[in-house]
């Protein structure tokens, strides 16, 4: 089954701590770049962090720069999406995805052809 499998969402106080995994299953990360992106409850989904596989190449929202770190590990076929100094409003569904969008156009959604599962994130105390 072709898919993509994220993991690592939860409950955490602000501050604190996550990392997410997204791993591939029937497809290859190779040449592609992946997503992290999330959506909070009535909003519109938002890129948070990207990587393309071939290149390393690392894009991050001005909302996350400096406290979340986007990486690979092609041996497990998997991106990591780590996520430290969380804030209330980090609270979302985060999504992983698979697409080819051109560098400038990371954040479109629709240039993602494959999602994993939706986790949820929420920072409170």
């Amino acid at each position: 089954e072709v898919q993509l499998q994220a993991s690592g969402g939860g409950l955490v106080q602000p501050g604190g701590s996550l990392r997410f995994s997204c791993a591939a299953s029937g497809l290859t990360f190779v040449d592609y770049v992946i997503g992290w992106f999330r959506q909070a409850p009535g909003k519109e989904r938002e890129g948070v962090s990207g990587i393309s596989i071939s290149t390393g190449n690392i894009w991050n929202a001005d909302s996350v720069k400096g406290r979340f770190t986007i990486s690979s590990d092609m041996a497990k076929s998997t991106v990591y999406l780590q996520m430290n100094s969380l804030k209330p409003e980090d609270t979302a569904i985060y999504y992983c995805a698979r697409g080819r969008p051109i560098t400038s156009a990371w954040t479109t959604s629709n240039l993602y052809a494959y999602w994993g599962r939706g986790t949820q994130v929420t920072v409170s105390s």
